[in-house]
């Protein structure tokens, strides 16, 4: 089996020379446009998941002999995360190369995070299958480079920070509303805002709705913190 154009370009964009290459076909495809003689990626995604795992788990520890089980998790998570997942596949345009149903095509699927993050993983567990454990953990740390030093230590998602922030203060978690809606179905642009029962709100906008309200938490986060100072 011969990969086609777009593939030959993304596997030289990740740096694998694939000897299997209908692992890489596997990969991409989505199960919008699965049939039995052309699986989709859900089984590779799954494995993917659990090598990227390893490798971060590897990587953190080497990276910081002293840090403790407390401080390494939410760095563990900042770095396997959904978001954080997609953020990688755009840099290496993995949407371009997907295959998917007419339907998710419309409705923008090559932009959607959870799609981008879950064929990523999916590609991890090609690479691996492919070339083996080592092969994978090049590919993970040549993706995620600098990213794995320079995590915070206390790395975590907005949301959940933002939600620990008002707990300790007796408040209840903060609410997030969908205030605005523009563009075409494949391409949509979300404004969200996200509001303390005290009244303090912020908002943000984002092509992906989780975005959006990771990015309004973020906000309403850091004008909160600087009011405590």
């Amino acid at each position: 089996m011969k990969l086609s154009t777009d593939l030959q370009a993304f596997a030289a964009r990740i740096g694998h020379d694939f000897r299997r290459p209908e692992l890489l076909v596997r990969a991409v495809t989505h199960a919008s446009i699965a049939t039995p003689t052309r699986p989709d990626n859900q089984r590779l995604e799954f494995l993917g998941d659990r090598v990227l795992g390893l490798v971060m788990a590897e990587a953190l520890l080497a990276a910081d002999k002293a840090a403790t089980e407390g401080q390494l998790a939410p760095r563990f998570n900042a770095l396997v995360r959904k978001e954080t997942c997609a953020e990688v596949a755009r840099e290496v345009a993995l949407g371009e190369v997907l295959k998917l149903g007419r339907s998710e095509m419309m409705s923008g699927g090559r932009r959607k995070e959870a799609l981008l993050g879950d064929a990523l993983e999916a590609v991890i567990a090609a690479v691996y299958l492919d070339g083996g454990f080592d092969a994978a953990r090049a590919l993970v740390l040549k993706l995620w480079g600098k990213r794995i030093v320079t995590v915070e230590a206390d790395a975590r998602d907005a949301k959940t920070t933002l939600q620990e922030w008002a707990q300790a203060r007796g408040l209840p978690p903060p609410t997030y509303e969908e205030i605005g809606r523009e563009g075409p179905d494949h391409q949509p642009l979300f404004t969200v805002e996200a509001r303390l029962a005290t009244g303090e709100a912020e908002r943000a906008r984002s092509g992906a709705k989780r975005q959006a309200e990771q990015a309004a938490a973020k906000a309403l986060l850091a004008r909160m913190e600087k009011a405590d100072d």
